[in-house]
């Protein structure tokens, strides 16, 4: 089996329709790529972060191992869920940070300078966690198009095809959501 998009996918599909040996086949072949999509949030984190990269994924794929009601579609949407199942966890994490330690003064960042800057250890999950929550409430699609696009960086193809909408369509909805998500920001930011 290779690690081309179609042989993971065959082993997601097989894996969904019970067959454990898929599983056992997949995992070696997706590992590396949810490392590195690990490492991309923690580069986000501050530098103390107490979470590594290793104990992220391991977290994200027990999650979606004991997952039992996904109907796998594609590589894609493999890894938009790995996605949110590690932003799930560093969110966990940075609201329990926050309760034991309230107004830390952490500098907060929009979506636009957070995308500009990759590297900022000082974008607020949080706060992205929350209007994210707000978008959803207004638009599930375009909160889901954020996930995919930022959090697990997909492509505007890819997107397409895990929402099952066409590029034209995730270039519109992923400009809406953004402006709605600075603006949702912004208001919410120190000094606003």
């Amino acid at each position: 089996m290779t690690t081309s998009p179609q042989g993971v996918t065959q082993l997601l599909l097989d894996w969904g329709n019970g067959n454990r040996q898929a599983l056992e086949k997949l995992t070696p072949l997706v590992y590396d790529e949810l490392r590195r999509l690990a490492s991309r949030y923690l580069r986000r984190e501050r530098q103390d972060h107490t979470l590594q990269s290793t104990a992220l994924v391991h977290e994200a794929w027990l999650r979606m191992v004991d997952q039992r009601q996904i109907h796998w579609q594609n590589r894609a949407q493999f890894f938009g869920l790995a996605a949110e199942m590690i932003r799930r966890i560093l969110i966990d994490h940075a609201r329990n940070r926050q309760a034991a330690k309230r107004g830390d003064g952490a500098i907060k960042l929009s979506l636009d300078e957070a995308m500009a800057t990759p590297d900022s250890r000082d974008f607020d999950l949080v706060a992205l966690d929350d209007a994210l929550a707000g978008l959803a409430r207004l638009d599930p699609q375009q909160s889901r198009l954020v996930e995919l696009r930022f959090f697990a960086g997909l492509s505007v193809e890819e997107s397409a095809a895990v929402l099952g909408v066409s590029t034209a369509t995730v270039k519109r909805e992923w400009a809406a959501a953004k402006a709605w998500l600075y603006r949702a920001l912004t208001a919410r930011a120190p000094g606003s």
